[in-house]
């Protein structure tokens, strides 16, 4: 059985990051769905991330997204951040949102559009070194859309020029976080569609590049959690992007579509020491119907059940039937675990913290959704336009 005292002294070091953009508004490709009180400043996303971690005790980190969180003094917003009882947490680079990159960007066949890309990327390291943040999380939209439009192999030069020139600008204790996803918005081929495209660039580029692993970017039926143990065997998983997708989009609520997926992804974190190799476990979430701060407070829960689970899994009954080839025998043991209750776990843990033990009720109960309702009228909110 698993020492339940040492299960609850690891649900209280996970830390989960959520993303300043989480907070804004979002929508489809067709319409953005405003809400009231959403904030109008970087500094507003933070008093809202403030209240997540308040109420769940394990967000203590929000990740920013560079230009939609510009700020003159970025020194000043890691104070108002820490004032708060937060840190800013992984700076993400916007390298898709300009017209420049309709045909790419670090991997454009134009050089001029290259290097726009490679000073954007660049000034994020910047912003890290003023906002002392750990990572740099690089995602690319380039591709291409028909077969010919462009050089497959060339573009994978370009790619690697770019990662190689921002790699050699991160400091000692700094890192490169490469996302991939399989398609969307480019449609024949993505630039870094895969985990063993990003492996392979970041294998080359040496320790301060590692694979963020998005749960929503990967096809329908691919086993997740075999790549994430693969990239943990090899030293290269440095991030989650925590979401869900039903079909062709992801940035759901992670859990949504698939609790048991995300146990299985949590247990090989678990069994291959991801909860304390320096593994972040960030939020990538836009909640478009759905009101803000309690869609991230809901997601943070739905990360702890799922680690919950996957500690409690009888590793030892689990080896031994694995040895013997009882194979109905391990299913059942990973299974009693999936099927366990950790609410009231979870509760005991939230109380010992000194919280709430119930963080949806007490954030409804706290009135800070009407607060900011009454207060955050005039300005422009944060957001992105489709």
């Amino acid at each position: 059985m698993s020492d339940v005292p040492a299960v609850k002294a690891a649900l209280k070091s996970q830390a989960v990051e959520t993303p300043s953009w989480a907070y804004g508004n979002s929508g489809t490709r067709f319409k953005v769905f405003a809400q009231p009180g959403v904030p109008r400043t970087p500094q507003e996303k933070l008093d809202d991330a403030a209240q997540v971690h308040a109420f769940t005790g394990v967000a203590p980190t929000v990740a920013l997204h560079i230009p939609w969180d510009t700020v003159e003094d970025y020194g000043a917003l890691a104070k108002y951040a820490e004032e708060r009882g937060l840190k800013l947490g992984a700076i993400n680079s916007n390298v898709f949102q300009d017209d420049d990159y309709k045909l790419g960007s670090v991997t454009h066949p134009d050089p001029a559009v290259r290097r726009k890309a490679l000073g954007h990327l660049l000034e994020c390291v910047d912003i890290m070194d003023a906002t002392g943040s750990r990572d740099l999380k690089l995602w690319f939209s380039d591709g291409t859309n028909y077969p010919g439009q462009d050089d497959i192999a060339a573009r994978q030069d370009r790619l690697a020029e770019a990662l190689g020139a921002v790699y050699e600008r991160l400091g000692e204790e700094q890192r490169m976080l490469l996302e991939y996803k399989f398609f969307e918005p480019a449609f024949y081929t993505t630039d870094v569609p895969d985990w063993g495209t990003a492996y392979a660039h970041c294998l080359k580029l040496g320790p301060k590049a590692q694979v963020c692993v998005d749960t929503g970017h990967h096809a329908p039926g691919t086993n997740i959690e075999f790549i994430v143990a693969l990239l943990l065997r090899e030293g290269k998983l440095g991030a989650f992007d925590f979401n869900s997708r039903f079909y062709a989009d992801d940035d759901l609520m992670v859990g949504a579509a698939d609790p048991f997926q995300l146990f299985r992804i949590m247990y090989e974190v678990v069994r291959g020491g991801g909860l304390t190799s320096g593994v972040a476990f960030m939020l990538d979430q836009c909640h478009n119907i759905e009101p803000k701060i309690p869609a991230i407070i809901r997601s943070v829960m739905n990360v702890q059940e799922a680690t919950a689970k996957a500690l409690l899994v009888d590793r030892d009954a689990l080896a031994r039937a694995q040895r013997e080839g009882d194979v109905l025998g391990a299913n059942a043991v990973l299974m009693d675990a999936y099927n366990t209750d950790v609410r009231p776990l979870l509760a005991e843990v939230r109380e010992e913290l000194g919280i709430a033990p119930d963080p949806m009720a007490a954030y409804r109960a706290s009135g800070w959704a009407e607060r900011i309702v009454a207060e955050r009228v005039g300005g422009e909110q944060a957001g992105w336009g489709a």
